[in-house]
């Protein structure tokens, strides 16, 4: 029988906020200092298009709903999978790229990515952009996990 076991964490994970009595104010933390060895995973960006489409793209593969929630909500799952099968988890994300094609829409965006981070807050940057790869597609997110060192 094989038994598989989640490596233990030679590594943590410690928000820097300058202001501490200010963190609770932004949705993200400053930095993200990670003491201690640990791999790092780089996440490609994740739209609300299927993780796993074709190439070149196929219209009917990218029909993306209007709503940011949603659209914010697809990319998180996709990105959800990946953490998954890693054996990750949202605590361990240090760094989110956000790709926004209207600003306006980061607050929503933000309370959406919160269901899934709940109090954790990575580093983040958020770009405006004109255009996203996929028509229709309104966000695009990409992350750097932490994750415990592999064996040799």
């Amino acid at each position: 029988m094989n038994v598989s076991t989640k490596p233990q964490r030679s590594f943590k994970l410690e928000p820097v906020h300058p202001k501490p009595e200010e963190a609770h104010t932004m949705p993200y933390a400053p930095a993200v200092h990670i003491v201690g060895a640990c791999d790092l995973m780089f996440l490609s960006g994740a739209t609300p298009s299927p993780l796993y489409h074709k190439h070149p793209h196929v219209e009917a593969e990218h029909v993306h709903p209007h709503s940011i929630e949603e659209q914010t909500k697809r990319a998180m799952e996709a990105i959800k999978s990946i953490l998954d099968h890693t054996g990750a988890t949202w605590r361990d994300v240090v760094k989110v790229t956000k790709y926004l094609t209207d600003f306006r829409e980061a607050d929503a965006m933000h309370a959406t990515m919160a269901k899934y981070f709940g109090d954790w807050r990575p580093a983040s940057t958020t770009v405006c952009i004109n255009q996203l790869s996929s028509p229709g597609a309104r966000i695009e997110l990409d992350m750097i996990v932490a994750l415990p060192k592999k064996a040799p």
